[in-house]
């Protein structure tokens, strides 16, 4: 009879215990790594999107209004990167925990300086976010303080797990700081290269290591370009020649491998977030392999030349 109140009891509390974890939604991949460097075995994280979708255009699915009914901390770009399907499953999910103002509403993009924010804010220029470029994860030096920040607000929402989410964060700051010594070091080379890109997905990553630049073959944000306005961009470039072309896993490559082919530049798809390649599992193998990318195709154009 003991050992049957022991393991019914057993029962009762398992629930209990798995609930204990602090539950995040975790808008794209960079933020639900983050969230497990920082948190750890205190949380679990929910990450809505994959490295192979656009975080722009995402459907509100029921899974994903299921999943913030129950979240504890929202943790988002922000900036209007998810403005077409997150504000509406939070608005069908109904959990005042994550509404905007309450601790458990994190938006990455705001902790830090953004760049590129628009003087006019107006449609007829494509996608642009009044609030500057929401690609701030590519800058680890931003990453860094924003993990400072959502580390703050895992101790505001689970005060009773301080301690371990401070040495959490000491380690990864100590180890990251390392990481970017490491990283700039080693990209030297591409400093005051010029590239050709798909979108602004670079703009912090090019900032930091020092990379112009110089086209987008986008004509405006979020449009297609076409036939006519690439046979002009090929045009300039061949007044102004730059090293390669970048995209990102999750777009469109037809037009960045035509100018690509016509002007024989390397091409280089990078990442962009954690998964976007099968060497980038973690924030720290992201860099990594961007760095690493990056690099190889400078070599091959040099190569070539």
């Amino acid at each position: 009879m003991y050992k049957k109140i022991i393991l019914l009891l057993g029962f009762i509390l398992l629930p209990s215990l798995v609930q204990a974890q602090l539950r995040i939604f975790a808008c794209e991949p960079e933020w639900a790594a983050l969230s497990m460097e920082l948190g750890g075995d205190k949380v679990s994280i929910y990450q809505a999107t994959s490295a192979f979708q656009d975080p722009h255009h995402i459907e509100a699915r029921p899974s994903l209004i299921a999943k913030m009914r129950r979240a504890d901390l929202l943790v988002c770009t922000g900036v209007g990167l998810e403005e077409a399907w997150l504000p509406l499953i939070i608005r069908r999910a109904s959990n005042g925990k994550v509404l905007e103002g309450q601790p458990g509403h994190f938006m990455a993009a705001l902790q830090v300086s953004r760049l590129d924010i628009p003087i006019n804010v107006d449609r007829k220029h494509g996608d642009v976010h009044p609030q500057g470029n929401p690609h701030v994860h590519l800058d680890p030096n931003r990453l860094l303080k924003i993990a400072n920040d959502l580390s703050k607000r895992l101790v505001a929402i689970d005060a009773d797990n301080k301690a371990y989410y401070l040495q959490r964060l000491e380690s990864f700051s100590t180890k990251w700081r390392s990481q970017i010594a490491n990283w700039e070091k080693l990209a030297k080379p591409l400093q005051g290269i010029d590239v050709v890109v798909y979108h602004k997905d670079w703009l912090y990553l090019f900032e930091w290591l020092k990379i112009n630049v110089v086209a987008t073959i986008e004509p405006k944000p979020g449009i297609t370009p076409s036939a006519g306005y690439l046979t002009i961009m090929k045009q300039q470039l061949l007044q102004k020649p730059a090293a390669m072309v970048v995209f990102a896993r999750y777009q469109n490559d037809k037009a960045s491998r035509w100018l690509s082919e016509k002007m024989k530049y390397p091409l280089v798809e990078l990442p962009y977030t954690v998964g976007g390649n099968k060497e980038s599992s973690s924030l720290t193998k992201l860099f990594d392999s961007t760095i690493q990318l990056l690099l190889r195709a400078l070599k091959e154009k040099d190569q070539k030349q």
